[in-house]
């Protein structure tokens, strides 16, 4: 839960030049696509995402985040990381059961083109009806007549896949790391690691589910799903001057988030390149690593905690997220006026020779946990260049010593390489990898 060590995710229009849908359209169903084939799923050049790219509904200008319009797909990088954070997830983990290294490679390029279809809005393939009676759609077609709605997907490759089986041992890079075994940690294998990983965020629940679900129903028979995770209310914000989201606990968390317009920032912080990216590794310029955490929060606990003790806890104030001391979340926190063991001190880059990291964090509810408490937390997802000099000695400093940890426990974790971007439509998820 790294507060101000560079805290979540930011739109991917660092790569893509803002434009409009035609005006007086609305954002096309995903029915109204299919046909159009490469000119249809062109669509995506039309959001770069972030505060100030804008759509036209008729004749008047409306933001990206509330247009139900597409992310672009192709890119430098791949969309999902620095987008303008939308307000689902569906985040899935798949072991791979094939040992066939061609059947892995079809499998990529089969789910590319079908994440190019449905981020644009599109069915996969033929669709969902229309095609042989006697066969099963190539679309689950729960996404019927829904707008695109800011659909993103992200794919990276786990440490496992690199084990031998698909003659990878010498292309695993060097940031890859296993991560360490944090001091709290109470992780579940059956909730961490895998082979591969996507990322499915979109403002429409449905739509990420869909997404999900098609890919591991194009999978069948080379991957299953290890785990996955749903999530709802976003926790952090790519977007300058948008107020901080709120976690479960009720606080602001990671104000100083890197921003989507923020090249500077993302190519320090973020984008692996030159050195990071050498020998072995070369196939991941313009990548990132991802680290995701289940974090179980103890909410029964926290909502018997006094005001001024939670406050003290998270180093802000309730109402407004400011630090202590300061009127406004993004004032930057004096950190000798806050305590010690508090979040916000422990977490920022100041604490932590400058590590910053992109946050894209989720909450999320999954049932009780049989003792009459329910089941939730936060679902940490972080973006950087390398989790060595990036989400270890953050979570090194906070595991250590936070106030936050009476009431949290880290129960999953992962970590993914995450390859550039797709750059044209004969290009393909991790193809520099396996070339």
């Amino acid at each position: 839960m790294a507060d101000t060590a560079g805290t979540a995710g930011t739109a991917d229009g660092t790569d893509t030049p803002e434009g409009n849908l035609a005006a007086g359209a609305p954002a096309p169903s995903r029915r109204s696509v299919i046909g159009w084939g490469g000119a249809g799923l062109a669509l995506g050049a039309a959001v770069a995402g972030g505060a100030a790219a804008l759509v036209h509904r008729g004749d008047t200008p409306v933001p990206v985040a509330d247009s139900g319009a597409a992310v672009p797909f192709h890119g430098a990088h791949q969309a999902g990381i620095a987008t303008a954070v939308q307000d689902r997830l569906h985040f899935a983990s798949f072991d791979v059961t094939t040992e066939d290294r061609a059947e892995l490679v079809r499998l990529l390029k089969d789910w590319t083109r079908a994440a190019e279809r449905m981020t644009a809005g599109a069915e996969v393939g033929e669709g969902a009806y229309g095609g042989l009676p006697e066969a099963p759609p190539d679309d689950t077609g729960e996404a019927l007549g829904l707008r695109p709605s800011r659909l993103t997907l992200t794919l990276g490759f786990g440490p496992s896949l690199f084990d031998g089986r698909f003659g990878l041992k010498d292309r695993r890079p060097g940031a890859l790391v296993e991560l360490p075994r944090f001091p709290g940690d109470n992780l579940d294998p059956a909730r961490s690691g895998g082979d591969l990983c996507v990322q499915a965020c979109a403002d429409d629940p449905q739509v990420a589910v869909h997404a999900i679900r098609n890919l591991a129903r194009i999978g069948f028979g080379k991957v299953a799903v290890r785990w996955s995770q749903l999530g709802f209310g976003k926790t952090s914000s790519t977007t300058p001057g948008a107020q901080t989201p709120r976690n479960l606990f009720g606080f602001k968390d990671g104000t100083r988030n890197i921003a989507g317009t923020e090249t500077g920032r993302l190519d320090e912080h973020v984008w692996v390149s030159g050195e990071d990216a050498r020998g072995g590794a070369a196939w991941m310029d313009g990548g990132s690593y991802l680290v995701a955490r289940r974090i179980r929060m103890h909410i029964e606990t926290w909502d018997r905690t006094s005001l001024v003790e939670q406050e003290d806890v998270f180093g802000r104030d309730k109402k407004e997220g400011a630090a202590v001391g300061k009127a406004k979340e993004h004032d930057e926190p004096f950190l000798k006026a806050l305590k010690p063991d508090s979040h916000v001190r422990l977490a920022h880059p100041d604490t932590n020779a400058g590590a910053t990291i992109l946050r894209r964090g989720y909450s999320f509810t999954d049932g009780t946990d049989g003792l009459g408490r329910l089941d939730a937390g936060l679902f940490f997802l972080a973006y950087q260049k390398d989790v060595r000099t990036g989400f270890i000695p953050v979570q090194t400093s906070l595991a250590r010593a936070d106030a936050l940890n009476e009431y949290i426990q880290h129960v999953g974790s992962a970590l993914f390489a995450v390859p550039p971007g797709v750059r044209d439509k004969d290009d393909w998820w991790g193809r520099a990898l396996f070339s």
